[in-house]
């Protein structure tokens, strides 16, 4: 019932302080937002004159453009996915942002706490998941593409334990939400 002790109060203002050395892994999935971006515009850049050419057996055809757009479109969702994980750890772990001023914050910038985290990260996830199973199916019976069945099976099997572990995860979250807090 005292005073607390100058070595109990110094070591919790350290540990309070040890949330700091999460900052450079924020700083590195920064830097990875910016290895997708390059990956993004090297495939855009491929794309964009095939899907231009004309002529009969050149461009894209319908399907190759659909694959393709679903390849710009899982990068994108990946770097969604980087965005959400550096925003709402930075702020849930280490410090809010001071963005005074800044018009065009998101909304959802400083309301996402760690369950949401996890719910963006899984939904994430299975989105993923589910255009790279996708691509799989669209290139079955395309000449040159060799059907691997085990590697498709082993696809679904893996998009379908996503799913249900996202499942799971918002059952808990559910059921946590209507127990009484301890």
């Amino acid at each position: 019932m005292g005073i607390k002790p100058r070595v109990e109060t110094a070591f919790e203002r350290l540990l309070f302080q040890s949330r700091w050395l999460m900052a450079p892994f924020y700083a590195g999935l920064a830097l990875a937002l910016l290895m997708l971006l390059a990956v993004f515009l090297r495939d855009l850049f491929y794309y964009v004159p095939k899907a231009l050419m004309m002529g009969p057996g050149t461009g894209l055809s319908s399907n190759d453009a659909i694959l393709a757009v679903l390849t710009l479109v899982d990068l994108s969702l990946a770097g969604n996915l980087l965005l959400i994980v550096m925003f709402s750890g930075y702020e849930n772990f280490v410090s809010k942002l001071d963005l005074e001023g800044e018009t065009d914050r998101p909304p959802w910038m400083g309301t996402v706490d760690f369950s949401g985290l996890k719910m963006k990260l899984i939904a994430s996830i299975v989105a993923i998941s589910g255009i790279q199973l996708l691509k799989t199916f669209m290139n079955i019976g395309k000449p040159g593409y060799a059907l691997n069945e085990s590697e498709a099976m082993w696809g679904v099997v893996i998009h379908l334990t996503f799913v249900i572990s996202g499942v799971l995860l918002a059952l808990m979250d559910w059921l946590t939400s209507r127990t009484d807090k301890h």
